[in-house]
């Protein structure tokens, strides 16, 4: 399993954890019928443990915007991007594999929403790295 398909399953992971309402491992018991690889579960729990800090940046790089005005999909995508960030990852990668993701599921074919999660993930990391 590539390591796009380990970020796609985390999102999906995150999305059904805002969409439902509960926790990542109830979260996980939803995919009973579909495997569900270890790295997205690190990467999904990751983002869950710091889901204050991260959507903390999220919220401070948001102008004239909120956080709760986010589609379910982009703010997973985002907030798994801003964790590897957090995490040591290469901004560069992970904001290009979040913005390859967010062409797939959530892009309507008018990069809007491309450009608004790359100008929105610019920003986080601006302000993590300073």
């Amino acid at each position: 399993m590539s390591k796009r398909d380990n970020r796609i399953e985390a999102i999906q992971l995150l999305y059904t954890v805002e969409l439902n309402e509960c926790k990542i491992d109830e979260a996980i018991l939803m995919f009973d019928e579909i495997i569900i690889s270890e790295e997205a579960i690190i990467y999904a729990k990751g983002v869950m443990n710091r889901l204050e800090s991260i959507d903390n940046y999220i919220s401070n790089a948001l102008t004239n915007y909120s956080i709760y005005r986010l589609n379910y999909v982009d703010k997973a995508i985002i907030r798994l991007a801003t964790f590897e960030i957090l995490e040591g990852v290469a901004p560069s990668i992970a904001i290009n594999e979040a913005l390859e993701i967010t062409k797939i599921y959530s892009d309507q074919g008018d990069r809007r929403a491309v450009a608004f999660n790359n100008k929105l993930l610019d920003k986080i990391k601006s302000n993590i790295l300073g």
